[in-house]
């Protein structure tokens, strides 16, 4: 039997070093499903970096750092961890705890039986959005619930990051974003235009507890726009064939 991909979790940081002992607690607890992890920050004199070194000299063999190859910023980091895996799945978070990592083991299993994106859904039933700026709530409820009900868009949060990615699909649609977290809503609408096959499963994101959030709306709005209306053009030609359901099995 051809052996299950291992999952590559991909951690963009910034002065994340109060929550990421947090963090790593989490995910080694939540995620049953073989992993590895890479923690992508910006500038070597980040908080985060001598928590995750010093991890990493107790044994830890699972976690890794990657410096952003584009400078500086969430979309440059999540790019930087994208390429950086050559095949399988790649699930993104984000190191303030919001994320629901409980759902990771569900959205691997997803993956295995074909699903080229399997998205953490906040509005979808049985999803949660708890906390957080109004604005900021409103307009991703309001896009991606106009984006699953009027274009057909099989998730109702595209906007949301916490997703699971096939790399070789992330590599197939040529990642355009360049600023705040508008990367995740990129690649799911290239997905769907491109016909590939994308999954949601309801998910709970909670306000950061510790930190400073990094998401400007003022300037990211037109990013959003910008996907938002690219998801209204025609469907194209997919550049791969699909992957078959359940064509990987477990090792046996």
């Amino acid at each position: 039997m051809q052996s299950t991909p291992p999952l590559t979790v991909v951690i963009p940081v910034y002065n994340e070093g109060a929550n990421f002992p947090a963090l790593w607690r989490e995910i080694a607890s939540s995620i049953k499903t073989p992993f590895g992890a890479m923690v992508v920050y910006d500038f070597d004199q980040d908080n985060t970096l001598p928590i995750v070194q010093e991890i990493i000299a107790s044994g830890e063999t699972r976690l890794t750092l990657r410096k952003n190859a584009y400078g500086r910023g969430v979309t440059g980091a999540i790019k930087t961890g994208l390429e950086a895996v050559e095949s399988g799945p790649v699930l993104v978070t984000m190191a303030d705890l919001s994320d629901d990592l409980t759902q990771v083991d569900q959205m691997y299993q997803l993956y295995l039986q074909g699903f080229d994106v399997v998205c953490g859904s906040r509005y979808m039933k049985g999803g949660q959005l708890i906390g957080g700026p109004f604005l900021k709530q409103l307009m991703s409820r309001v896009s991606g619930l106009t984006l699953h009900y009027f274009r057909g868009v099989p998730t109702h949060d595209a906007t949301n990051s916490f997703k699971l990615y096939d790399a070789v699909m992330v590599r197939d649609v040529k990642v355009e974003s360049v600023a705040g977290f508008e990367l995740g809503l990129e690649l799911t609408v290239k997905a769907f235009l491109s016909g590939y096959r994308i999954a949601e499963l309801p998910s709970t994101w909670r306000d950061r507890t510790a930190g400073s959030s990094r998401f400007r709306i003022l300037n990211w709005l037109p990013h959003y726009l910008k996907w938002y209306f690219y998801a209204f053009q025609p469907a194209r030609q997919r550049t791969r064939a699909p992957r078959e359901r359940g064509a990987v099995k477990s090792a046996e």
